[in-house]
């Protein structure tokens, strides 16, 4: 397994048990994050607070939530991560789904690495 997989791995464990101060471990002060669904940039963020922030909302989405790794595409700067997600509401979404639904998506996470940093992290549903 290489370093980069570790922390991936270490990131993905942290963010199925709602471990936000592991999940940052790894992070650049300076990271970005971005979520893009349906080919959609539906947010972008930059700082570590930012993401603090943002990952402390989100965790009161669900009532679990769990990423799988499925393979692994390493590039020279970069990790692309193929991922099941499976996901339970812990509220009613205005979209209409309703706490205690299921949500199980296939994406990916594109992590790129700078000093054995995670600098950008891009999720793609």
């Amino acid at each position: 397994m290489t370093e980069r997989e570790k922390i991936i791995r270490n990131y993905i464990d942290a963010y199925n048990k709602f471990d936000i101060a592991k999940m940052v471990v790894d992070l650049d002060e300076n990271v970005v994050f971005e979520n893009v669904t349906n080919h959609e940039k539906n947010m972008s963020l930059k700082g570590i607070k930012s993401f603090i922030e943002q990952a402390e909302q989100a965790k009161d989405y669900f009532s679990e939530r769990t990423q799988t790794i499925k393979f692994f595409i390493h590039r020279p700067n970069e990790s692309e991560v193929e991922l099941d997600y499976h996901a339970i509401l812990a509220n009613d979404f205005p979209n209409g789904m309703k706490k205690g639904d299921e949500l199980n998506l296939q994406g990916k996470s594109i992590f790129t690495f700078s000093g054995g940093k995670i600098i950008k992290l891009v999720d793609i549903s």
